[in-house]
């Protein structure tokens, strides 16, 4: 009998089930926009790593054994939804944090088609994307305070 619950418990490790879902609907979309001072109209948002257009079998592959920036862009999309979610004011300035602090290390850290070297403010907010009709709309749910570019003033997490 012993060995019959130890199979129970090993079968969903072995066999997963997608039932853990409670909704399925469009994730939230991470756009950022730079600004050259706190006051600057903002003139372009700019999408928050997009998914490339197309990838090869073997970059396929690859992604499927070691894709380290994907798990990071999944945990952006949780802050993304635990700020659109019924959390308390402390989760939703962690969550609001974790994402400015990673758009600043990409902007900065990585070579960027941004020119930041005279941008010093950021701001991102959150949309989501749904079909009306044949069209797609894109509904602006939420909107950062207004960051420095620099790194100096992160916390670790």
């Amino acid at each position: 009998m012993n060995f019959i619950n130890s199979i129970k418990l090993l079968l969903p490790a072995l066999i997963p089930s997608w039932n853990f879902f409670d909704v399925i609907a469009s994730s939230p979309r991470i756009q950022f926009s730079l600004l050259k001072s706190e006051n600057t109209p903002i003139q372009e948002w700019h999408e928050f790593r997009p998914r490339p257009m197309h990838l090869s079998f073997i970059q396929m592959l690859k992604r499927m054994l070691w894709n380290p920036g994907w798990n990071e862009s999944l945990f952006l999309v949780s802050c993304a939804e635990r700020i659109m979610g019924d959390s308390t004011q402390q989760l939703i300035q962690h969550s609001e944090n974790e994402i400015l602090k990673r758009i600043k290390k990409d902007l900065l850290q990585t070579e960027s088609e941004f020119n930041v070297s005279d941008i010093t403010y950021l701001q991102f907010r959150l949309i989501f994307v749904h079909r009306q009709g044949t069209e797609l709309q894109k509904e602006v749910t939420f909107i950062s305070r207004i960051q420095p570019l620099s790194m100096d003033n992160d916390y670790e997490s």
